[in-house]
């Protein structure tokens, strides 16, 4: 863990080693983001993308939540389809619809014009504001760098667009697994090579977001999506602790604790109990507050996450949201839920 020794907040990273702790970490996920009004500001004179392109954007995203609320870990402001956009598949981010594929990949002439970029000429601004990043962070916490799985950025892909099914992209696996595998490597390959090249470029843990994964059944869970995360995992694990994340995956929190990565995220449709059975109670597992729940108040809330972490034990774990926030929370709510972490005694 090239660039852990010397972080002055380190209990991110010692949680994801499993060791003993006063408290438990906490971050949320998409901690920066439209809940901030600062973000909003930003978002106001930059678009989406170049929000993403621009390093001093980005890495002033990234830190915006930690000066106003102190989590114990930023995580690098981007999108998971920075990965297909660099593959030559162009994605727009649509106002009030979310993200856009004009052509989307359906069949094997669709799949040729994909490629494997060099990812350090085409994802370079990533890196970019990985070393700003570090800079304004001045080591006083870790920074996460993150990618999608495999499968999830296929279904964007292949649908063209969000959806609650994802029949199309489902279809192609299901009707033609040769060109959905073959999408799914040129996915991975590109996938490992960008948090490789992260990992030189500075952060100090990665998280795979799998927030598709919950579609599948188990057995298409590890044919069209384990088995590439798998990959990831291998050939990222020597070099920086990996937190995978599948939204909806408890049942394959068996396979996932067995396969190298420091942590696992959990959802709020799992609970403490089941989730430390299904991995093993070995393994860090990070959630699972459910994002809606911080429109309760913030007294209530406070004695939630206390309660999740009784649940969940302090120990080998890090208190995040099952999910990312929604733009609509307030600000008060959001630090009632850090806070509350920061003032737990067990």
């Amino acid at each position: 863990m090239a660039n852990s020794n010397h972080i002055k907040n380190d209990l991110f990273l010692r949680a994801l080693k499993g060791e003993t702790v006063q408290r438990p970490p906490v971050w949320m996920m998409r901690q920066a983001g439209r809940y901030l009004p600062e973000f909003m500001a930003i978002k106001e004179e930059y678009d989406f993308f170049t929000r993403c392109q621009t390093p001093e954007l980005a890495s002033e995203i990234t830190v915006q939540p930690i000066r106003r609320f102190g989590m114990d870990a930023a995580i690098l402001f981007s999108d998971i389809l920075v990965v297909p956009q660099a593959m030559n598949i162009e994605v727009q981010m649509k106002s009030n619809f979310g993200p856009y594929l004009p052509n989307p990949i359906r069949n094997q002439k669709d799949l040729d014009s994909v490629i494997t970029p060099d990812v350090h000429q085409e994802l370079g601004y990533v890196l970019e504001a990985i070393k700003m990043t570090k800079e304004k962070l001045n080591d006083e916490i870790p920074l996460i760098g993150f990618a999608g799985s495999p499968w999830t950025i296929l279904c964007y892909c292949v649908q063209g667009q969000g959806s609650k099914t994802f029949d199309k992209a489902k279809e192609l696996c299901f009707t033609n697994p040769v060109v959905a595998h073959a999408l799914l490597q040129k996915i991975t390959d590109t996938t490992i090579a960008y948090l490789k090249a992260k990992v030189t470029a500075g952060v100090d843990a990665v998280q795979i977001f799998d927030s598709w994964g919950g579609m599948l059944s188990p057995t298409d869970y590890e044919t069209f999506s384990w088995q590439y995360i798998q990959q990831i995992i291998d050939a990222l694990k020597d070099s920086i602790p990996i937190i995978a994340f599948g939204k909806g995956c408890w049942f394959a929190l068996h396979t996932m604790a067995r396969s190298g990565a420091s942590a696992l995220g959990v959802d709020w449709t799992c609970s403490a109990r089941n989730a430390r059975y299904l991995s093993g109670g070995n393994i860090t597992l990070q959630g699972n507050f459910d994002p809606a729940r911080l429109l309760s108040p913030p007294s209530e809330i406070k004695k939630m996450v206390h309660q999740m972490i009784n649940e969940f034990g302090k120990d080998k774990y890090i208190v995040n949201l099952g999910h990312g926030i929604l733009p609509n929370i307030p600000l008060e709510n959001a630090k009632a839920f850090v806070d509350a972490v920061k003032e737990y005694r067990s």
